[in-house]
């Protein structure tokens, strides 16, 4: 068929690949260059430069709007297939292609409709995460459902490694979808269960309270990181928490409470503590959490959270 992709990170990359091979994508649609490093290098979308590889023409819109529309009608695709754009498909681009958009979506749905469904899943501690496909509609994620699938991850995974996971399986899933719409043999129910949202993730949602057990703790390490960052305050400094994970049974600490050990620092929390092993102090580098605590002046006075 001839489709239209519009998509924007790395996540969505192995979608647009899994079918550049099978059909005539006539068309990328992304997010405009973005400032990157130091320097803020203008810096083409993963998508953008998977697309030049490619051969496919792109077209960078920070909108879909009418000349987003215009351009993508021109084109005269069968079916839209969107991944992690970073915006919303509105009429009259939902009609332009002859079928419709399909959308890859992070979660089994209808849980986690938005912006951040891994992140949120993983703060919630859901035993189950997935992927949908789904027909999109103008309502946020509410369109009748192609096919779900869970996907194992691992239980210590972060979510930029679940996001990776998830983004492969994906690829295959919607690769089947499309097959499946263009034998005429696809089929889509309406979502059924509750449903729950998932709003981007702010600083705010970084900060690890000391005073929940150390799997909410961890479970909440695991959905921030690595954006925005998992962190806490230490003697009134913020300290951003790049590795981490339970400790032991049998240790013990009160929550905030400190103790340095052979391989980083112990946190108490409701729990068991957490072990973190990596930090980035504010205005420094990363680096060994140990290293970083024997370099903390009057460390046995000083408390996570405080």
């Amino acid at each position: 068929m001839r489709l239209v992709f519009a998509g924007t990170p790395a996540v969505a990359v192995p979608t647009l690949r899994a079918l550049a091979g099978e059909h005539e994508i006539v068309g990328v649609i992304t997010r405009p260059d973005a400032p990157l490093g130091r320097k803020r290098v203008l810096t083409p979308s993963p998508v953008a430069e998977a697309a030049a590889e490619l051969d496919i023409p792109v077209i960078r819109a920070a909108r879909l709007d009418d000349e987003a529309t215009a351009k993508v009608s021109a084109l005269r695709p069968e079916l839209g297939v969107i991944v992690a754009y970073g915006g919303l498909v509105r009429e009259p681009l939902l009609s332009a292609p002859a079928r419709g958009w399909i959308n890859l979506h992070f979660s089994l749905l209808p849980r986690w409709r938005g912006a951040a469904p891994v992140q949120r899943a993983l703060i919630a501690g859901d035993p189950q995460i997935g992927v949908s496909v789904f027909q999109l509609v103008p309502d946020l994620d509410a369109g009748d459902v192609f096919a779900s699938r869970p996907v194992a991850v691992a239980e210590d995974a972060t979510a930029d490694n679940v996001l990776e996971t998830l983004a492969e399986d994906g690829a295959a899933l919607t690769r089947d979808v499309v097959a499946a719409i263009e034998r005429g043999a696809a089929a889509a129910v309406p979502q059924s269960g509750e449903v729950t949202l998932a709003p981007k993730l702010t600083l705010e949602d970084g900060r690890l309270e000391w005073t929940q057990s150390a799997s909410s703790v961890f479970a909440r390490f695991r959905g921030v990181t690595p954006e925005p960052g998992a962190h806490t305050t230490i003697g009134g400094a913020r300290v951003k928490i790049l590795a981490a994970a339970p400790a032991e049974e049998g240790e013990h600490l009160d929550p905030g409470d400190i103790r340095a050990v052979k391989h980083g620092i112990l946190i108490g929390t409701a729990t068991r503590p957490l072990l973190v092993t990596r930090v980035q102090p504010a205005g420094r580098g990363a680096m060994n959490a140990a290293d970083w605590w024997r370099g903390q002046r009057g460390a046995e006075t000083l408390r996570a959270g405080s």
